[in-house]
C-alpha cells in the first residue's frame, strides 16, 4: 500500500453520502479483516478506504454520529484510531497490518464488486514470478487456506493460498505465464456465484493502463524513416564518383591501362603479375584470351570467405539464474572485493573424520563429510572473530549474533544457497543431515523462503566434488565474506632433520572480503582462527 493514510467506512446501503465521498476523496474499495471484536467488523462485508491525508482522517475521526450515520463498530474503530495513531506513518502501518487484498470496482455499472488478486512477493529478492500450475479452475469455489496456484519465484516453487471465501471468476494469467511483475493482477474472485459470467471478457485496469502510453510513440518512427529516405539518395549519388579514385589506385602500366580501356575491361577484375602486383599488358591480353573467366573466379572467392552459420540452441533463463546473475553483477560492481588465501594441513582432520565415521557406521548414523567439518570450523571462527559476521549499510555496519552459514549447491536450474542456521551450536551429525536435506530440496526446486533467508556467511566448496585446487568466490550480498574451499593434495614438506622429508595433505582456502566491513588484518585473523580449527580439530569440541 502506498497511500499516505486511509479511513475505513462500513459499506452499507444506509449511507446516503457514499457517492459524494467517493468522488471527493478518490476512494477505492478493499477487503479488510480487523482484530476488533465487534460483530459489524468481523463478518464478510464490503468496506471502503479513502486516499486521505492524516489531517483529514483526524477530522473525520472526530465527526459526530449526527453528521455521518455509522454502525457502532465503526465509531468504536474511529475512537481507537484517533487515540492510538500518532501520525500518518503509524496509521499506514496499522492499515497495512489489517489489509489482505484489494477489491476493485469497475467504472461501468454492469460489473459487481470483485477482488483483483495480484502476484505476491514471496521472497525479499523477488520482483517477478511465473505461474507454474493453477490448482483451481474458473468457476470453482475457494475458501481461506486453499491453494489457488503454484508460483515459481526466484528461489523455488511456492504454493499461493487464498485469503478469503468466494468464487474464482477469471484467470488473467494462464498456466505457464512468465515474468509477471509483483503486484500485477493474475486472477479475479467474486462473492456471488451468479457474478462469474459477468467477468468472462474482463480486463484488469492495471493491465490496460500501460498500453496507452506505448501507442503514442509508435507512429513517430515511420515519420522519421520518411525523412531519412530522401537523405539517403544523395549519399548514394555522392558515393558513385568515389569509385573512380579506387580504380586509379590500381597499379597498372600505361599500355595495360589503355588496352583495358579500349576493350571495356575493368582493371579491378584483372590480376596483376608484375612487380608488387602491377598489371602489365600481358595480363590484359591473357584476360581477353580467356574470355573473362577470371571475373567469375573472384565472386567465388568472396562466397568462400563468408563465415559459415553457427549451430546453436537458445536456453531460456530460469528465475533463479536471472536473480543470481543480477545479484552477482551487483556484488562485483558495488562491493570492493579483496582475497586472502591460506593452505591448511588436513591430516588430523581427516583422521578425526575417519574415527567419527567408524562410530557413525556402528551406530547407524550418516557419514560425516569434509564439508561438514569446514562449516563447523567456519562457524566457530565467526564466533571468535565476529567482525566477519557482519554486513554493510549506508548508515552502519550490522554485526550479527546468530551464525547462519549458507552452503552453495549447484543444480540443473542454477545455483542455490540454502542456510544452516546457528551452525556454531550444532553438532557435525546435525549439520550433515541438514545440508543433505537442503541440497535435496534445492535439486527438487522445492526450497521455501525460510530455507535460504537469514544467512550471515557463505561457504562454497569446489574442491571435494570437482577437484578445483583454488578459486576466488563472489560475495553473496548483503553478506561481507564468502569462503572458497579447494581440494586437498599431498605435498612433500621438510621434516625435523636436515635430510628428512614428510608427506602431508594440504587444502587451499580463499576468503573473499568486503573491504568496507572487513579490513585486511581482520580477514587474516579470521583465517588464522579457521586454520587453527582445521589443523587442530579437537579444539572444535571445546
Amino acid at each position: 500500500m502506498t497511500y499516505a493514510s486511509r479511513i475505513i467506512i462500513n459499506h452499507s446501503k444506509k449511507l446516503k453520502h457514499v457517492s459524494t465521498l467517493l468522488r471527493r476523496d478518490h476512494a477505492v474499495a478493499v477487503r479488510c479483516f480487523s482484530n476488533c471484536t465487534q460483530p459489524s467488523l468481523t463478518g464478510r462485508q464490503d468496506i471502503f478506504k479513502s486516499r486521505l491525508n492524516y489531517s483529514t482522517v483526524e477530522r473525520l475521526s472526530k465527526c459526530s454520529a449526527g453528521n455521518l450515520s455509522m454502525p457502532s463498530g465503526i465509531s468504536t474503530m474511529s475512537t481507537k484510531l484517533s487515540s492510538t495513531m500518532t501520525g500518518p506513518k503509524s496509521f499506514k502501518e496499522f492499515i497495512s497490518s489489517q489489509m489482505r487484498s484489494v477489491r476493485g470496482f469497475s467504472s461501468s455499472s454492469d460489473l459487481p464488486p470483485h477482488q483483483e488478486i495480484g502476484m505476491p512477493s514471496l521472497s525479499p529478492t523477488m520482483t517477478e514470478g511465473n505461474i507454474a500450475r493453477w490448482l483451481k479452475k474458473e468457476g470453482d469455489k475457494v475458501a481461506p487456506g486453499e491453494v489457488l496456484c503454484e508460483v515459481e519465484t526466484d528461489k523455488a516453487t511456492v504454493e499461493m493460498e487464498c485469503m478469503e471465501e468466494g468464487f474464482l471468476a477469471k484467470i488473467v494469467k494462464e498456466e505457464g505465464a512468465k515474468e509477471i511483475q509483483v503486484g500485477e493482477v493474475i486472477a479475479i474472485t467474486v462473492e456471488e456465484e451468479e457474478d462469474i459470467q459477468k467477468f468472462k471478457d474482463y480486463t484488469p485496469s492495471s493491465d490496460a493502463g500501460p498500453a496507452a502510453p506505448e501507442e503514442k510513440p509508435a507512429p513517430s518512427p515511420p515519420k522519421e524513416e520518411k525523412v531519412e529516405k530522401p537523405t539517403s539518395a544523395p549519399e548514394a549519388k555522392s558515393s558513385t564518383p568515389s569509385s573512380a579514385p579506387s580504380e586509379d589506385r590500381i597499379f597498372a602500366s600505361p599500355l595495360a591501362r589503355k588496352l583495358a580501356e579500349d576493350n571495356s575491361v575493368p582493371l579491378s577484375s584483372i590480376k596483376g603479375t608484375g612487380p608488387e602486383g602491377r598489371i602489365v599488358k600481358a595480363d590484359v591480353e591473357d584476360f581477353l584470351a580467356s574470355g573473362g573467366k577470371e571475373t567469375t573466379a573472384k565472386p567465388s572467392k568472396r562466397t568462400d570467405s563468408k563465415v559459415p552459420d553457427l549451430d546453436y540452441v537458445d536456453i531460456p533463463h530460469t528465475q533463479i539464474r536471472k536473480v543470481t546473475a543480477s545479484r552477482l553483477a551487483f556484488s562485483k560492481q558495488t562491493i570492493p572485493h579483496y582475497y586472502l588465501t591460506v593452505d591448511t594441513c588436513v591430516d588430523k582432520m581427516m583422521g578425526l573424520r575417519s574415527q567419527l565415521n567408524s562410530y557413525q557406521e556402528t551406530s547407524g548414523g550418516k557419514r560425516i563429510s569434509v564439508n561438514d567439518l569446514v562449516i563447523k570450523a567456519a562457524a566457530l571462527a565467526l564466533q571468535k572473530v565476529p567482525q566477519c559476521n557482519s554486513s554493510w549499510t549506508d548508515e552502519y555496519i550490522r554485526q550479527f549474533k546468530n551464525v547462519n552459514i549458507n552452503v552453495a549447491v549447484q543444480t540443473e536450474n542454477g545455483l542455490y544457497v540454502p542456510v544452516v542456521k546457528d551452525a556454531d551450536k550444532k553438532g557435525l551429525s546435525t549439520i550433515g543431515e541438514e545440508v543433505r536435506f537442503l541440497a535435496q530440496k534445492a535439486k527438487e526446486n522445492s526450497l521455501k523462503p525460510e530455507d535460504y533467508e537469514g544467512g550471515t556467511f557463505t561457504v562454497s566448496n569446489l574442491g571435494g566434488p570437482f577437484g578445483i585446487k583454488q578459486f576466488c568466490a563472489v560475495i553473496n550480498p548483503p553478506q561481507a565474506a564468502i569462503l572458497a574451499i579447494g581440494s586437498a593434495e599431498k605435498r612433500v614438506v621438510p621434516g625435523t632433520g636436515p635430510d628428512q622429508y614428510n608427506v602431508a595433505s594440504y587444502m587451499s582456502v580463499t576468503l573473499s572480503c568486503d573491504h568496507r566491513v572487513i579490513d585486511g588484518a581482520i580477514g587474516a585473523e579470521w583465517l588464522k582462527a579457521f586454520k587453527g580449527y582445521i589443523e587442530t580439530p579437537e579444539s572444535m569440541l571445546l
